[in-house]
C-alpha cells in the first residue's frame, strides 16, 4: 500500500517506529564499536603496545629452532619477543643476527655485569628459546634519560644552576688509562675543588663530557652503554640497538648426533665387553658342572657322616665310640681307685706330718740342751776346737809315716802339672 494512502494516524505511528529502529541501530553500532575498542585496548595492553620497549641484538651460530615472534623470557616471565632474524654477509665473522625487544620495566634489570642472552633448548627436536639473565652490578645497558654532550664550562654551569640533577654518562680516565670518575657520579662532585687536580689530568674527547639529567625521562630508549668507549651511546635513526653477549646451547638434534657418534665410537668396546662376559658365563657354567660332579662324589661321605652323627646322639656316645663299650666301667673303676688312693694319701700324709712334728720337737730339745751345755761350760768350745786341731795334726803325721804313706797317695789325673816359680833371691 503506498504511504500516501495511509491515514494520518498510521503515518504518525510508522514515523515513530522508524525513529525507534534508527535509534536501536545507532545504539547497537555504538556498543559494537565500544566493545571492539575495549577489546583492542586490552589486547594492546596485554601485548605491551603501550609500554616502552628496549631494542637489543645478539649474534648466534644458527637460527635453528628460532622464529620471529617467539617469546623472550626472564626469570620465568615473558618479557619480549624476537623481532628479526637476519643472516650476516658472507665475509662477516658472525653467522646470524638476532633482534629482539624487552618491555618496561624488565629492561631495567639488564646491567653490564651479569646480563647476557642464553639460547636454550625448549622442547623436542630443534625448538629453542631466548632467555635474558638479570644483571647483578655495573651500569644499566639502556636508559630513558636523554644523554647530551657539553664542554667542561657548560657542564660546570649546568651543575651550578641545578645541583643534584646532572650526572656523568661516561667513565673518565687519565692519560695513563686510570679511572678518575665513574659514570653516574654527580657533576658537583666532579667539579669540586678537591677533584680539580684530577680533572686537569683527564683524557677527554674534544674537551667534552657526556652527561644526563636524572629528572627527565622519555617514553623510549634514548641511549645504550658502549663498553668499547666506556660511555652511553646516543641512539640515532639507523644505528644499531643495544648489544648483549650470547651463550648458545647446541640444538637437540646436534646433541643427539654427538651422542650417536659417541655410542658408535664406544660400540667396539661394548662388543669386546660382551665377549668377555660370554667367556665368564661359560667358565661359570663349567665350574657349576664340576661342582655338581664333586657334590655327587661327596654323597657317600655325607652318608657316613650322617651315620656317625646318629651314633653320637646319646649320652656318653662319644666316649663309647672312641674308647669302646667297656671304657665307662673301666673309667669308673679307675676313678674309684684314685679316690681311695687320695684318701689314703691324705691319711698317711697327716700321720707323716705328725711324726715330722715330733722329730722337729726332739731336735729342738737337743739343740736347746746343747745350747744350755755350751752356755754352762764356756771351755767346751775351746776343748772341741783343740781336739779337732790335734786330730788334724795326728792325721798329717800318719801321712808322713813310711808304713802308712801309701794309703794317702793322690790319684793320678790328666790335668797338667802346676808349675811353681822358684823363689826370687833377695838382693
Amino acid at each position: 500500500m503506498p504511504l500516501q494512502d495511509l491515514t494520518p494516524q498510521l503515518r504518525t505511528r510508522l514515523n515513530k517506529m522508524e525513529r525507534a529502529v534508527g535509534w536501536f541501530v545507532f545504539l547497537a553500532t555504538m556498543l559494537l564499536l565500544v566493545g571492539f575498542g575495549y577489546y583492542i585496548y586490552h589486547a594492546a595492553e596485554r601485548k605491551g603496545w603501550f609500554k616502552i620497549k628496549a631494542p637489543f641484538f645478539t649474534y648466534v651460530q644458527s637460527s635453528a629452532g628460532l622464529n620471529r615472534g617467539d617469546p623472550v623470557m626472564m626469570m620465568g616471565f615473558q618479557v619480549g619477543e624476537i623481532t628479526k632474524i637476519t643472516p650476516m654477509p658472507p665475509r662477516d665473522r658472525h653467522n646470524v643476527k638476532l633482534d629482539f625487544d624487552v618491555q618496561d620495566n624488565y629492561f631495567r634489570y639488564l646491567w653490564t655485569d651479569g646480563s647476557y642472552v642464553k639460547i636454550n633448548a625448549a622442547g623436542f627436536l630443534d625448538k629453542r628459546q631466548v632467555e635474558v639473565t638479570r644483571g647483578t652490578n655495573g651500569y644499566a645497558i639502556v636508559v630513558t634519560q636523554p644523554v647530551s654532550i657539553h664542554t667542561l664550562d657548560e657542564a660546570r654551569s649546568l651543575a651550578t644552576a641545578a645541583p643534584g640533577h646532572w650526572q656523568l654518562a661516561q667513565d673518565i680516565f687519565d692519560t695513563n688509562s686510570n679511572l678518575l670518575f665513574h659514570a653516574y657520579a654527580r657533576l658537583e662532585q666532579v667539579f669540586s675543588e678537591t677533584n680539580a687536580s684530577l680533572l686537569a689530568t683527564a683524557n677527554l674527547e674534544s674537551n667534552s663530557i657526556y652527561i644526563y639529567d636524572n629528572t627527565v625521562n622519555r617514553n623510549q630508549i634514548v641511549a645504550s652503554w658502549d663498553g668499547r668507549v666506556r660511555r652511553y651511546k646516543i641512539f640515532a635513526p639507523g644505528d644499531d640497538t643495544a648489544w648483549l653477549r650470547a651463550v648458545e646451547t647446541p640444538p637437540v638434534s646436534d646433541q643427539l648426533q654427538a651422542m650417536v657418534g659417541q655410542v658408535q665410537a664406544a660400540l667396539p668396546a661394548i662388543l669386546a665387553l660382551t665377549n668377555k662376559l660370554t667367556a665368564v658365563l661359560e667358565n661359570a657354567a663349567n665350574a657349576t658342572s664340576n661342582l655338581n660332579v664333586t657334590i655327587v662324589g661327596a654323597q657317600p661321605l655325607i652318608t657316613n657322616f650322617t651315620a656317625i652323627s646318629g651314633e653320637l646322639r646319646g649320652p656318653g656316645a662319644l666316649g663309647a665310640w672312641v674308647l669302646g663299650t667297656n671304657a665307662p666301667f673301666q673309667l669308673e673303676q679307675a676313678l674309684t681307685n684314685a679316690n681311695t688312693l687320695l684318701v689314703n694319701v691324705d691319711t698317711n700324709l697327716n700321720h707323716l706330718t705328725d711324726q715330722i712334728g715330733q722329730t722337729l720337737d726332739n731336735l729342738a730339745s737337743i739343740t736347746s740342751n746343747l745350747n744350755v751345755q755350751v752356755q754352762a761350760n764356756s771351755n767346751l768350745l775351746w776343748g772341741i776346737s783343740k781336739t779337732v786341731t790335734d786330730s788334724d795334726t795326728f792325721i798329717q803325721g800318719l801321712k808322713h809315716h813310711w808304713l802308712l804313706r801309701s794309703a794317702f797317695k793322690a790319684k793320678a789325673t790328666n790335668a797338667p802339672p802346676v808349675k811353681t816359680q822358684p823363689p826370687t833371691k833377695a838382693k
